[in-house]
């Protein structure tokens, strides 16, 4: 299993929409970087990810997963376009804030702190066990 982080802003797509979503999940659209949609043709089902508040609040909200592999994105004819799917697992206990994983020396190397631009990105799994710590919720 890989693991990853998808950034939203919360008043275009916030975690209560995506939690009520359910078991369809939803289509992670609208990307138009090349290396966020690089990230979803890597990722496979049963993945999951950090779904990530950005704008005012910064912080992990909620964990999802991968319900449907790399597809046309619906949202545009362009086929260099492409997005998967992901539902809401559950929500953490406390949001994990970006100031706090740049406090933490140990996620240093986490691409959220070093590049907080990246709307889909790669999280190692040292670092996916230490935000759900930081979450009070199991890995």
């Amino acid at each position: 299993m890989a693991y990853w982080l998808f950034k939203s802003e919360p008043n275009t797509w916030g975690w209560d929409q995506q939690v009520a979503r359910g078991e369809a999940g939803e289509e992670w659209d609208g990307v138009r970087n090349y290396q966020a949609r690089n990230n979803m043709r890597e990722m496979k089902l049963g993945d999951r990810g950090f779904f990530y508040h950005s704008l005012k609040e910064k912080a992990v909200v909620g964990i999802v997963e991968v319900c449907a592999e790399i597809h046309p994105d619906s949202t545009t004819d362009d086929e260099r376009w492409e997005c998967v799917d992901i539902k809401a697992v559950k929500s953490v206990k406390s949001p994990v804030t970006l100031a706090m994983c740049k406090a933490d020396p140990r996620l240093n190397g986490m691409v959220l702190v070093n590049n907080t631009r990246l709307s889909v990105q790669p999280v190692t799994e040292a670092e996916w066990k230490i935000v759900c710590e930081l979450a009070g919720v199991d890995p």
